[in-house]
């Protein structure tokens, strides 16, 4: 039986892990600001597994508070044998090419607080030598597009840091996944146009969970998004920057 510690474990994706992970009975400590629908989650999740599940209040901005969150977390758990961060913000693109502070939003939800905690979460999990980081970026990060550049550089920035904090880690036996989802049915995507070959957010917990066992290091979700992003990623500047994407 495992500690898993789930940031922003109200989103679809991080709900859906949480239900996943109940089944293989692993403990559950659920982190994020709405601490009643987590409560509520908690005792479901509860009821139907019997495991363990604990509530954290988390705020991804509150950067002084992320030593003291962590050590809460340890105190309630004694150890977390792994952390999956699915938190994020999409923000508005017209907004935050106009307005500074939803830009600023965008990036430090995205990549700075994300920075912050994963530090403090890879400094114990080196010297505990074991463990895992599971972290939610996005195929938006692979190729910047007009329509939402704000929200993939942020994502894109977060997949490098991990790339960097993989091989740091890897020589104390620590794995970290980058999940990369394409169009996943959740509030954060609710209303948003142009979507195609959405996927539900079990679909996307049981692919996770697989490449957590297997130690995979970057996982497309669903896996066809991997060859839609090589598609992408291979149109030349010239002719890409004429497409309305």
């Amino acid at each position: 039986m495992k500690n898993v510690l789930i940031l922003g474990a109200t989103s679809g994706i991080a709900k859906a892990l949480a239900y996943q992970f109940a089944g293989k009975k692993h403990n559950l400590l659920l982190a994020g600001r709405d601490v009643e629908e987590m409560k509520r989650i908690a005792q479901d999740i509860h009821i139907r597994h019997g495991v363990k599940v604990t509530v954290h209040p988390f705020d991804a901005l509150d950067y002084d508070g992320h030593a003291d969150f962590f050590t809460n977390c340890l105190e309630t758990a004694g150890e977390i044998d792994g952390i999956v961060l699915a938190y994020g913000y999409l923000g508005d693109q017209r907004r935050a090419e106009n307005e500074f502070a939803e830009a600023r939003r965008v990036i430090e939800t995205n990549y700075l607080s994300a920075v912050s905690v994963l530090n403090i979460a890879a400094n114990y999990f080196e010297s505990k030598k074991d463990g895992f980081l599971c972290v939610l970026s996005s195929v938006a990060g692979d190729r910047g597009r007009q329509s939402n550049f704000m929200y993939g550089s942020a994502k894109g920035g977060l997949s490098l840091y991990l790339q960097g904090l993989r091989n740091r880690l890897s020589k104390s036996g620590v794995h970290v996944l980058t999940v990369k989802p394409g169009f996943v049915d959740t509030k954060m995507t609710f209303g948003q146009s142009g979507m195609f070959l959405v996927a539900k957010p079990e679909q996307v917990a049981k692919a996770i969970d697989k490449m957590i066992q297997k130690r995979v290091d970057v996982a497309y979700t669903p896996f066809f998004w991997r060859y839609i992003m090589l598609i992408i990623k291979s149109v030349p500047e010239r002719i890409f920057k004429r497409l309305s994407l």
